[in-house]
């Protein structure tokens, strides 16, 4: 038998979307309010995805007190109340785009996950806005 198991964390991130092959106006053009030199913040909600085969022994595709875990330490105490660009040795050659966060996160959490499991996820970035990874 398989299954899915979800679990949901939250962290609050600032962070600038500015492309330094860009000149300022084409950068302002292209993010907008996004591209703000003072940076901008967001109130991050991300789900997470575990699906594989069902243990017969525990019921459990994966235990989710691990899980959550996992996330602690590789999401929401590397990001929780930090700026992007600046904090997150990941951004500081890479565009903290919501794409990008959501392919970093998952780099982050895979090879935490007991072997043979499946991982997706997904951010939202606003109530209308999110990225799921993979596709």
């Amino acid at each position: 038998m398989r299954a899915a198991v979800y679990r949901r964390a939250h962290f609050n991130a600032a962070h600038r979307l500015h492309n330094a092959k860009w000149s300022d106006e084409r950068n302002r053009e292209v993010f907008g309010p996004c591209n703000n030199a003072n940076f901008h913040g967001h109130n991050y909600e991300l789900e997470v995805c575990v699906k594989g085969n069902v243990n017969p022994d525990t019921g459990y595709v994966m235990d989710l007190g691990v899980l959550k875990q996992i996330i602690k330490e590789e999401v929401e105490d590397r990001f929780d109340h930090k700026n992007l660009n600046l904090d997150v040795p990941d951004f500081q050659d890479r565009m903290p785009s919501a794409e990008h966060i959501a392919a970093a996160i998952y780099d982050y959490l895979l090879p935490r996950l007991p072997a043979g499991l499946e991982l997706s996820l997904k951010l939202w970035e606003t109530p209308r806005n999110a990225v799921g990874y993979p596709v």
